[in-house]
């Protein structure tokens, strides 16, 4: 990969890792919810996670849905009924209590670099990357793109959460952290609409 390619992948990379979708919501949730430091395990498993499901698909398993399309399409039905399950989480979780107990667990770095593989954005912008800057699908190039994704990754995560954490600060009150979680369900929603279109 030249240099210019290169460039324009890390150029993909930042502007679709920072915009708004299902991983930063959750982690700006996370951030107010949570804190920064229980993030961090979450924000590890999105750049981790999203970087290994680049690698997948780049070295071939986007030959699999140009061979079967239906295993595409049961995969996005699945991602959107897994994300509307947890758009109603997040609308109704509790807010946190004083106590650490109470305030329930954010995601893991398992749980988060599992849930790439039903995340409907995630898998647009792994097959967009991989095509684009990795069309060859030579392992170098392929490697290089999933690079620039944890590069990204780690500007974006730790912004989002951030950012939710700046929210959690202002939202001190039990009825507008609720309502904060409720807004973040809702924008959660609304990045299925381009999936739905789809």
């Amino acid at each position: 990969m030249d240099l210019q390619l290169f460039l324009a992948a890390l150029l993909f990379a930042l502007a679709s890792s920072t915009t708004p979708g299902p991983n930063n919501l959750m982690l700006m949730a996370s951030g107010a919810n949570y804190g920064f430091r229980r993030t961090v395990p979450h924000m590890l498993g999105v750049g981790i996670g999203f970087s290994v499901m680049v690698l997948g698909v780049g070295l071939g398993l986007s030959l699999v849905f140009e061979r079967y399309p239906l295993v595409e399409q049961v995969l996005t039905w699945a991602s959107l009924a897994y994300l509307l399950w947890l758009a109603f989480k997040i609308a109704t979780a509790a807010p946190p209590e004083d106590t650490p107990e109470a305030r329930g667990r954010p995601f893991t770095f398992l749980q988060a670099a599992a849930f790439q593989w039903v995340n409907p954005k995630a898998w647009a912008m792994a097959m967009t990357a991989t095509t684009a800057y990795a069309a060859g699908h030579r392992v170098g190039d392929v490697a290089l793109v999933a690079g620039t994704f944890l590069l990204s990754s780690t500007i974006s995560t730790t912004s989002w959460a951030a950012l939710g954490v700046g929210a959690g600060q202002v939202l001190k009150g039990r009825k507008r952290l609720r309502a904060f979680n409720i807004v973040m369900a809702v924008l959660l929603v609304a990045t299925l609409v381009p999936v739905l279109k789809y």
